[in-house]
């Protein structure tokens, strides 16, 4: 096997950067249940049975949340079973950032959630906050 600047034991630097990236998602669960927030925006106008979870502390929730949502903070995601009982049920999470939603996200398919999505972050979030 040859070896060049452009790969690493035989596999192209591409296909390296894409495992390394898959592996950062799959570390914060998420697994490809990822959405832009414009489109997450643009789903939750056109059906309100989509349910918006933000995962942040109650202090980030009450400086400012995306309005519709609920709060459960990810230290307290298994209240979602009380207030979501549908485990087939859209939901779509949202953090600061995107972390904590993806975290979020892993542990909604843990508990058997089947249509749970991170949105990323409430800082691509474009309309008014609710407070």
């Amino acid at each position: 096997m040859r070896l060049s600047e452009n790969s690493l034991w035989g596999y192209n630097n591409k296909d390296i950067d894409a495992r390394r990236t898959n592996a950062i998602f799959n570390w914060f669960g998420s697994r490809g249940n990822a959405l832009s927030m414009a489109q997450a925006m643009e789903n939750i106008k056109n059906d309100d049975s989509i349910r918006l979870v933000d995962v942040r502390s109650p202090e980030e929730y009450r400086d400012g949340h995306i309005p519709g949502s609920i709060s459960i903070p990810l230290d307290q995601l298994s209240r979602i079973e009380q207030l979501i009982p549908d485990k087939n049920a859209t939901i779509y999470a949202y953090c600061h950032s995107g972390s904590r939603s993806g975290m979020a996200v892993g542990a909604l398919g843990r508990m058997g959630y089947t249509n749970a999505k991170n949105i990323g972050g409430i800082m691509s979030y474009r309309g008014q906050l609710a407070r």
